[in-house]
């Protein structure tokens, strides 16, 4: 037996190979997986050897095991008792674990009680989460018959509001709780945004529930206890049903679940199986497009990443589609950085010419931006959607540590947006498109130039604006149909670049560069041919110079998007 008394309980670093190594080999002599966890603490014997072990990701311990030759050892409570200590020093004091129902004795010795069971699983708290949880809904309690509907909602579909309409029929309440997760293409806020917008013509009888982490989730249960994966299913399936039956149901006073059938998967049909044996439930046949496929989520999301908006609107109420628009906004953003070989700009193996800035800078800048996308789609005005521009730069700004990575895509892809979805609109084609943009355009810069009492002979300055006012003429006539003519070219993306660079008259290199050698690089990327060597070639010329052309990456970004809008 060796004294453990005199041993420290250390974290170890995961982000480090070495310990990481340490950590899954451990987890795995005890028939365990290594989950997300944010740190993770050991004991160890005089040798080095860990002993026991257990991680902290948020509010939620996971990771759990002792070594069998320590299981005598009581290693288990002060390493728990150690990680209660570093969550409070976090401000976290609500602590949740997932754990076989052996270890019951244990987390109750420590001061956590159990919310919910299964046969391989239970779920414990060591504070009043649930309880302020339940408080808050039966706040919300109404009178008459109530049903209760969880979605995920990522997006909110018309399949969505269909459910809820024919729920409607059953009961004189519904309530609509949204999944808390953060771990699908649209954020919770999004996601609760678009529900709360798409339920409102139903007025008082639809009451909007906000989410939490007690709707089990994949973004809390850990599945690294259980034997399989197929047996972790059937245990989350089991705690979800469990909590809700005994806790939150009773709170709302709902008395009816509904849920979409389900034709295809087999999980959530097994899901909806279990729940019927949980509590009174009722099954809404799912709705059908003109097309006769059966109109789902996923299907939303698969024509979003394709970037075709218009037919995944066609799945969806009026109210979600700033948000389609913010998330083809973001994908344009994304999709222009992440692609390589740019010459002069940022990318995932490059800095490009730029010292003040990199990959992670001009994502966190992109990842500010996303919150202001459907607010632009949806200004009602011109002025409205100068001042967002005016707050999206400032969250930016904080975001990138004083870094201007994305100002002339706030401009060009805000004007877009709103083009795109402002006061109802929606583009029948090209040409309508470009002359929306260039209304709006006009009626920004007027408003720029009244404030700040400039003549209009200032915008000869700026070839942002000048081409803003063409509602971006070059684009329409030259880069989008060239870019859609390379559909299947790897280099597709670096070919429109190209050609946008060669035809453009850069504010960035202008700046950066001076007007001559802004002119030899127009007349390079023109000649450039578009193969990886030529491409190098040309990517090492600019970064000898310091010459980065942001304003032709804000076009390809615009490029992208707009090709997203009207396909």
């Amino acid at each position: 037996m060796q004294d453990y008394e005199n041993h420290s309980i250390q974290e170890l670093p995961l982000s480090a190979p070495f310990f990481r190594t340490q950590v899954v080999n451990f987890l795995s002599e005890n028939g365990l997986r290594l989950e997300d966890v944010d740190s993770y603490f050991t004991l160890q014997d005089s040798n080095g050897r860990i002993m026991a072990g257990a991680g902290l990701k948020a509010d939620v311990i996971k990771c759990v095991a002792v070594a069998p030759e320590a299981r005598s050892e009581g290693l288990s409570a002060p390493l728990i008792s150690h990680l209660i200590s570093v969550a409070a020093l976090r401000g976290v004091n609500n602590l949740k674990v997932f754990t076989k129902p052996a270890n019951l004795p244990l987390f109750r010795s420590l001061g956590f009680k159990e919310l919910a069971s299964a046969p391989d699983a239970v779920f414990m708290e060591n504070g009043r989460g649930l309880e302020k949880y339940c408080e808050t809904l039966r706040g919300l309690r109404r009178p008459g018959k109530c049903g209760v509907v969880v979605m995920n909602a990522n997006p909110f579909i018309l399949g969505h509001k269909y459910l809820v309409s024919k729920a409607l029929e059953s009961v004189d309440t519904l309530f609509v709780i949204p999944v808390a997760e953060d771990l699908s293409l649209f954020s919770y806020a999004e996601r609760l945004a678009m529900t709360e917008a798409g339920i409102r013509e139903f007025g008082g009888r639809v009451v909007l529930v906000p989410g939490s982490s007690y709707c089990i989730s994949a973004a809390t249960f850990p599945t690294y206890f259980l034997k399989d994966l197929s047996s972790a299913s059937m245990n989350q399936m089991a705690l979800d049903l469990d909590l809700f039956a005994r806790h939150i149901a009773p709170a709302l006073g709902a008395s009816l679940r509904f849920v979409g059938s389900e034709p295809s998967d087999r999980l959530t049909a097994r899901y909806n199986s279990l729940m019927k044996k949980a509590l009174p439930t009722m099954v809404i046949p799912r709705l059908k497009g003109s097309d006769g496929r059966f109109v789902r989520a996923t299907r939303v999301r698969a024509l979003l990443e394709e970037g075709r908006y218009r037919r995944a609107s066609e799945l969806t109420p009026a109210s979600t589609r700033p948000y389609l628009l913010a998330f083809l906004a973001h994908r344009a953003l994304r999709l222009e950085l992440d692609a390589p070989l740019k010459p002069g700009l940022v990318c995932p193996g490059s800095s490009g010419a730029h010292s003040d800035m990199d990959y992670g800078t001009m994502l966190r800048g992109i990842q500010a931006l996303r919150p202001f996308w459907p607010r632009m789609a949806l200004a009602a005005t011109a002025d409205e959607l100068r001042l967002l521009g005016i707050e999206a730069e400032k969250a930016m700004m904080a975001a990138t540590g004083g870094v201007n990575t994305h100002r002339g895509a706030i401009f060009a892809i805000g004007l877009a947006l709103n083009a795109g979805y402002g006061q109802g609109y929606f583009p029948e084609n090209k040409r309508v498109m470009q002359k929306r943009l260039a209304e709006i355009a006009q009626a920004i810069i007027d408003k720029q130039l009244k404030d700040r009492k400039l003549s209009k002979s200032a915008l000869s300055k700026s070839a942002a604006r000048a081409i803003a006012l063409e509602g971006y003429r070059p684009l329409f006539r030259d880069w989008l149909p060239y870019f859609r003519s390379l559909k299947g070219d790897s280099l597709a993306l670096q070919k429109t670049l190209l050609r946008i660079m060669a035809s453009l008259e850069d504010s960035c290199v202008l700046h950066r560069a001076g007007a001559a050698k802004a002119l030899e690089l127009r007349k390079a990327a023109g000649e450039t041919s578009a193969d990886e060597k030529a491409l190098a070639r040309l990517c090492s010329l600019c970064e000898a110079e310091g010459i980065s052309p942001g304003g032709a990456a804000d076009m390809l970004s615009l490029t992208i998007f707009i090709d997203s809008i009207l396909k």
